[in-house]
């Protein structure tokens, strides 16, 4: 197929596939086309965004059912055959023999990159390896000194995953401040904040013809909190790192958004529990990402969803035991059961 045909071909699949790399498009052409039809048929659409828990399981099968096919004794060998240079060559062959690439997207409705990296994300045992000690830390500063961006090599010689250096090396890379924002602090963030979303304005308008005087009069509350650039954001601010942004900046929202209520403190603290329990074990859902938190955001108050999706996390990570091997809706049952009936009677 030429590349001008794969690209019409995709199109209705991926509608941004002409912002792709032509590399990119050929790869899909053959790994993916013929994938996406057959799921088109189902009534299945292509999807992206982050992966439900569904599909991690449905990854998790796959490599099982490829391990008892092949013989091959670990998902790392896998995955990361590069580690083991003496097995190298046997791995590859038995990979192309009973077809890697399409037992380990088997059943998964996404780009097959997609799945191969998250695949990588879920097996590597260099994701578990808890907090960096003070001797890592300075050890990544000399690697990226000598190395760049080159997370792969400095992944190898730390024992780490390509992520977890390069998030590590986002939050160590200059001065970072970890306690109380200071007055100086929270107008940069305020500043920068502005600062993007009024570029990103600018650029939408240049394609528009709307009324450029109402820009600063009516903005979306979705602008002030989603698809924000943090990396970018993260260096205006210069002595925090993106997540701490992201955080400080959910607060201040928070605090704007409700004209400076304590909604969470008190009463109101265990009443806003119950309701988000209360709503969650209603919806009925499997996983995380089919909540619109959106819409939940106003069980506790006119709030982010970030917020919320905060004060969730820290009501399982308090209450529920062993809630890292426990599925969403297990969770959410818990909660309700044995939690709720706690939060109703103290209140």
């Amino acid at each position: 197929m030429d590349l001008d045909t794969a690209k019409q071909e995709l199109e209705q699949f991926i509608p941004h596939v002409r912002n792709i790399s032509d590399d990119s498009i050929r790869k899909m052409a053959g790994r993916d086309l013929l994938r996406f039809k057959q799921f088109k048929k189902q009534g299945i659409a292509v999807k992206f965004g982050r992966f439900s828990e569904k599909e991690n399981n449905q990854i998790r099968k796959n490599i099982e059912e490829f391990l008892l096919i092949t013989g091959v004794d670990s998902a790392e060998k896998l995955l990361f055959t590069s580690r083991y240079p003496e097995d190298k060559e046997t791995i590859n062959r038995l990979k192309a023999k009973h077809c890697f690439c399409e037992k380990l997207s088997e059943g998964i409705p996404r780009p097959w990159r997609l799945i191969y990296y998250r695949a990588r994300k879920i097996f590597d045992p260099n994701n578990y390896k808890g907090r960096y000690t003070k001797d890592e830390k300075e050890k990544l500063k000399k690697y990226h000194a000598l190395h760049g961006n080159d997370w792969k090599k400095i992944s190898e010689m730390m024992s780490r995953s390509n992520l977890s250096v390069a998030m590590k090396y986002s939050e160590i890379k200059s001065a970072i401040n970890y306690g109380p924002w200071s007055k100086e602090e929270t107008q940069k963030l305020m500043n920068a904040v502005e600062e993007v979303i009024r570029k990103r304005m600018d650029i939408e308008d240049s394609h528009s013809s709307s009324d450029k005087s109402r820009r600063d009069i009516l903005i979306d509350r979705e602008r002030l909190y989603q698809k924000l650039p943090w990396t970018e954001i993260e260096a205006k601010v210069g002595t925090r790192y993106w997540r701490q942004c992201k955080q400080k900046w959910t607060a201040i929202l928070t605090k704007k958004m409700t004209k400076g209520q304590q909604l969470y403190q008190g009463t109101k603290r265990l009443q806003a529990k119950i309701n988000l329990i209360k709503r969650l074990y209603e919806m009925k859902v499997e996983d995380a990402n089919e909540v619109n938190w959106e819409e939940l955001s106003y069980t506790i108050g006119d709030i982010p969803k970030a917020y919320v999706q905060a004060k969730f996390y820290k009501l399982k990570v308090s209450c529920v035991p062993l809630w890292q091997k426990k599925s969403f809706s297990a969770i959410v049952d818990y909660l309700f059961e044995k939690k709720l009936p706690e939060l109703e009677e103290k209140l």
